[in-house]
């Protein structure tokens, strides 16, 4: 193809917005999905509606995307199934109180439980004592009293009576212990009137205080008896009143709950453990009862609390974002409480996580945050393959002692995860961790950019107008959605395509309402767009004002105007985390006797990268084909990038670099008034490159610092006019005739752009005509070699 003079249409891809209805975003509808996300949004859905173990989602994109906000938003209008939801509660084990046991309820049952356990036992606080503290039961325990208090006395009776007829005493020690002593009459023997009695006598004595202590002994095993037959009687009268009183209480529980029988069951226990340790109600001291009844909120016996740990609302899907996702957030955990100096943990202290919360629904996470936190990638992997939650096995990874103070029963779990993430990740995790694929199988692969036409433009409009009605910013007209949409596809480096960058946009819309408001406009308008690009622009710049300034005070040497041989403006992008601009770069080349090879300084010097070397080679190549066909070139070129004293890469400068060199092996002059940028092959043919809209862009302000002439201009690869949406001064110069921008297919056109004569074809010998560049070129060359 011939070289082809672009006009302004071809620079620049105007929204006309045909089949928008509307003037402004006032009157059109938002939208509840992310535009251009079809793939990824029938992933989700696909592994919404799958049941099965491993069926969870990584979704793969860039920031900014709308990753999180498409899967919400689809979420939020996802039909689940209610009776999958349930409330989770722990309660009491009361046969070993270190396995608490796990409830399964339905949704909204597991708070109402807690409210009736907890009126039943402050209910029970209060009558308890009053059952113990009334004239029925004293009159009962008093009764069972004197019964054992009867009997004793009988008995002493009995051995006191015996004993005095033997003349011995029977009494009672300070100590409480008795005791037989020998009588004299009435008075009992001291030791002084028993010495002094006959050792028969004494012995008499002896004989029959033995017998008497036998009896006694057996009399007091049978007291010992008759007392714990007493206690019996007691704990059992103790218990018929307790039992009197927790019946009274709890029948109505058991009719309210007769439909689930977990929670029968438990009530039966609880009755069980009440009617065992009443003694919890009636104790006002003692430190037992005071750890017992320990609370925060009030004076409730911890063993009897309902610990609800997630209860769910019956109309809403449970959806969990867990923004710091570590071990403890994520899986739960068992609190310690201290009360008078004494640390103990129960039941009532286990605290739920994320995945509790997210049972029966989604739970989404950062993937790069679920790596970052010890333990959690193999303890999420944990539960998603046992589909169990265990607090045992989480304290034992966190623990070095492997104390474990309780071991709750565990809870099922089923949930979807849902890890946000980008391609590398993705990728390390798939090459370094075989469980990754079976327990992620499904991939949501969010694109970067979609089609540019009339509908999607209006779809993108709906888009735009989701985002004000969302925030409640001013409403957009129709020029100002126009510019937002060129705006979009100038970042996706496609006049035919449209950025998805959603994240960039939004921040686009809020500048641009704020710069309107400030305005005091009822509606944001082009200019007030163009006003928020611009002072985006001015936020970064600093680098590129610096680098236009050398440009300005003569300090980076570049010509705009006239001839030079050699020589070539060459067009390169520099680039900072946030802002990219172009600037030209003088391309030079100077030849001497030599073998023919094209020394590349920059590579010479470690200045150049691989991929611009590999360009310099493949230009090294296609110059050899040119003019070595029948002999070797008998010269050495030197090229370089002039005044680059940073690193160099890319290929995008091989055509100005073989301009330059043909330049020098003809001594035909270059234009300097023109620039060029593109890749080549080893046939010579064109190749696009990144950047074009900055680097014409950048050679265009230079030319306004060095002096605007008509004759200026910049040559691209056909292939890269496609991504042209250049600035709209440039577009109008153009218009105007005051600026040109050439599109070629091979680098001969730019050697005939540059000198002003064709390049030449050469002839089946391998000849070029003499009045071509590459025929001078090869005249001087065969002088040489003569």
């Amino acid at each position: 193809m011939a070289i082809e003079q672009l006009h302004p249409g071809q620079l620049y891809h105007s929204a006309e917005l045909e089949k928008l209805p509307c003037k402004s975003t006032k009157e059109l509808p938002p939208i509840d999905e992310i535009v251009g996300q079809e793939r990824a949004q029938k992933a989700v859905e696909f592994a919404m509606s799958i049941k099965e173990k491993g069926y969870n989602i990584y979704a793969i994109g860039q920031n900014g995307l709308g990753k999180r906000t498409m899967i919400l938003r689809y979420l939020s209008r996802h039909v689940h199934e209610s009776d999958m939801l349930f409330d989770w509660c722990y309660v009491a084990n009361f046969d070993d109180i270190r396995t608490p046991k796990v409830l399964k309820l339905p949704v909204g049952v597991g708070s109402q439980l807690k409210k009736d356990i907890d009126k039943l036992i402050t209910k029970l606080l209060k009558a308890m004592p009053l059952a113990f503290d009334n004239e029925m039961y004293f009159s009962r325990a008093d009764k069972l009293k004197n019964q054992l208090v009867q009997k004793q006395q009988t008995e002493l009776e009995v051995i006191s009576k015996e004993a005095a007829e033997r003349g011995i005493s029977l009494t009672l020690t300070t100590q409480g212990d008795y005791q037989f002593v020998a009588m004299n009459g009435e008075e009992q023997h001291t030791e002084e009137t028993f010495d002094a009695l006959p050792e028969s006598e004494q012995e008499a004595f002896g004989s029959k205080i033995d017998e008497l202590e036998v009896k006694l002994r057996g009399m007091v095993r049978e007291l010992t008896e008759w007392e714990e037959f007493y206690s019996e009687k007691i704990q059992k009268l103790n218990d018929e009143v307790t039992l009197d009183v927790i019946a009274h209480f709890i029948k109505q529980l058991k009719k309210d709950y007769a439909g689930y029988p977990d929670i029968k069951r438990y009530l039966t226990e609880l009755q069980k453990d009440i009617v065992e340790n009443a003694d919890i109600f009636l104790e006002e001291s003692g430190e037992n009862a005071e750890i017992a009844t320990a609370s925060l909120d009030k004076k409730m016996p911890r063993r009897y609390k309902v610990n609800v740990l997630v209860s769910q609302k019956e109309e809403a899907f449970p959806i969990v974002v867990e923004e710091n996702p570590n071990y403890h957030s994520l899986f739960g955990y068992i609190e310690t409480a201290t009360f008078k100096g004494t640390v103990f943990t129960d039941f009532s202290l286990i605290r739920s996580g994320a995945l509790h919360r997210a049972n029966g629904g989604v739970l989404l996470m950062d993937a790069v945050k679920v790596l970052e936190q010890p333990y959690v990638w193999d303890g999420l992997k944990r539960a998603l393959r046992s589909r169990q939650l265990s607090f045992t096995s989480l304290e034992k990874e966190l623990t070095l002692t492997g104390a474990v103070s309780l071991d709750p029963e565990p809870i099922p779990l089923d949930v979807k995860i849902i890890l946000f993430g980008d391609y590398r990740t993705y990728q390390l995790l798939q090459h370094y961790d075989p469980e990754f694929s079976e327990l992620f199988r499904v991939t949501a692969d969010f694109e970067d950019e979609m089609i540019r036409t009339p509908d999607s433009e209006l779809h993108y409009a709906r888009f735009i107008s989701s985002i004000v009605h969302d925030n409640k910013m001013l409403h957009c007209d129709k020029k100002a959605i126009a510019r937002i949409i060129e705006h979009s596809s100038r970042i996706s480096g496609n006049q035919g395509k449209i950025s998805l960058h959603s994240a960039h946009i939004a921040n686009l819309l809020r500048e641009s309402n704020y710069v309107a408001r400030s305005a005091k406009s009822n509606l944001i308008r082009s200019s007030h767009v163009e006003q928020a690009l611009s002072n985006q622009v001015l936020r970064v710049s600093r680098l590129q004002d610096s680098v236009m300034e050398s440009f300005t005070n003569g300090t980076t040497l570049m010509r705009t105007e006239g001839e030079a041989v050699g020589q070539v403006n060459a067009l390169s992008v520099l680039a900072t985390s946030d802002h990219m601009f172009g600037a030209p770069n003088r391309i030079t080349a100077t030849t001497a006797f030599g073998e023919g090879e094209v020394i590349d300084i920059e590579r010479n010097v470690d200045l150049g990268g691989s991929i611009h070397s590999k360009g310099v080679m493949i230009l090294s190549a296609y110059l050899s084909s040119v003019f070595g066909k029948t002999a070797r070139v008998p010269l050495t070129t030197n090229i370089t990038f002039e005044q680059s004293y940073g690193g160099v890469d890319g290929d995008s400068a091989s055509m100005a670099e073989f301009c330059a060199v043909v330049s020098a092996f003809s001594r035909q002059p270059n234009r300097q008034d023109i620039a060029i940028t593109g890749s080549m092959n080893q046939f010579g043919e064109s190749q696009p490159i990144g950047g074009v809209n900055e680097k014409i862009e950048g050679f265009y302000d230079v030319c306004v610092i060095k002096g605007r002439h008509a004759s200026q201009g910049v040559i691209i690869p056909r292939s890269n006019v496609q991504n042209l949406m250049l600035r709209a001064d440039i577009v109008k110069a153009v218009e105007k005739g005051e600026f040109s921008i050439w599109a070629i297919d091979h680098v001969t056109e730019a050697v005939k752009l540059f000198t002003g004569k064709e390049a030449g074809v050469s002839s089946d010998e391998g000849s070029y005509p003499i009045d071509t560049i590459f025929g001078i070129a090869q005249a001087k060359l065969n002088a040489l070699r003569k």
